[in-house]
């Protein structure tokens, strides 16, 4: 078997045994927008590399190295198929718990860092998974909404059996492994050590955790909130004609909680919509007519 170790320029240093399916057509990348940078039948060769090369560009750095990954030791036997957005199962939905069941323990690579399956994120799965509508032996779910999931209910395993270089993972650190002096946006180059302090959890983690504990994630849909949020903006507009102070803050802040879980339910965080929406606007130019910001 021959291992690819790829370059996408400004995003990502991967390894795949098949670069049309994983970088292509799963990532939807075209021949000419990434390169390939080794080519080797030693997947000890290639996974170091892949580590040095992410350390070298600043990338993120994979907590567990390729491999380490459970999927390519030969232990399990569910074949997933994982592209930026999904993880899809192959497995219609009806059967898919005991799948899960079968294979408690696995482990995969995502975009969004690495994904377990334990009894807490079974359970998960189980309440978010989706029928393929193209073939209805197979099942998903949005990568994002999971990993979301292991950041609110600090479902890392807790067995001590999941190591990497020697430390056991603990519940409670992100899926994505951010060492402790950067961040998401602003990768660096240091060596993974990663924050073992609390999470500070922010407002929109506590908006996500009331909607959760109410079941608005389970049973809600982006339709009943794309409505409620017409609701919330009208009501806003109603206390702006009336110069009501306080329940423009109070339709403000209520069309921001359901924008919170209008992101959550569409599989992706309302921090990623502010952050996708500033790149767009920060380099625009205009100027100001009649109270209204015209770009030009």
């Amino acid at each position: 078997m021959i291992y690819y170790l790829y370059h996408i320029p400004g995003k990502k240093i991967g390894i795949t045994t098949d670069l049309k399916s994983r970088v292509e057509d799963q990532q939807g990348y075209s021949e000419h927008e990434y390169d390939i940078v080794l080519e080797t039948d030693d997947i000890n060769i290639a996974s170091e590399a892949e580590i040095s090369l992410q350390k070298a560009f600043g990338y993120r750095v994979d907590m567990i190295p390729y491999n380490k990954l459970n999927c390519n030791k030969n232990k399990l036997n569910m074949k997933i198929n994982t592209t930026e957005q999904t993880t899809t199962f192959p497995c219609p939905v009806n059967k898919l718990k005991g799948q899960l069941m079968d294979n408690m323990g696995m482990t995969w690579k995502t975009d969004h860092g690495i994904f377990f399956i334990n009894e807490s994120s079974i359970k998960w799965i189980m309440s978010n998974i989706k029928a393929s509508m193209f073939n209805d032996q197979r099942s998903y779910v949005y990568n994002k909404a999971f990993a979301r999931f292991y950041d609110n209910h600090d479902a890392y395993p807790k067995n001590g059996q999941d190591q990497y270089n020697g430390k056991t993972l603990a519940g409670g650190l992100s899926p994505e492994r951010v060492p402790e002096c950067c961040d998401e946006y602003h990768p660096c180059n240091c060596e993974p050590q990663f924050s073992r302090r609390p999470k500070q959890k922010s407002q929109f983690d506590l908006i996500r955790e009331w909607a959760d504990e109410r079941g608005l994630y389970e049973n809600g849909d982006t339709k009943t909130q794309a409505l409620k949020l017409v609701e919330e903006v009208g009501e806003t507009c109603r206390a702006i004609l009336k110069e009501d102070f306080e329940e423009v803050i109070d339709g403000i802040g209520d069309c921001v909680v359901v924008l919170t879980n209008l992101a959550e339910l569409q599989g992706v965080s309302i921090e990623a919509c502010i952050a996708a929406a500033y790149e767009e606007i920060k380099g625009r130019k205009g100027k100001m007519v009649n109270g209204t910001y015209k770009k030009d």
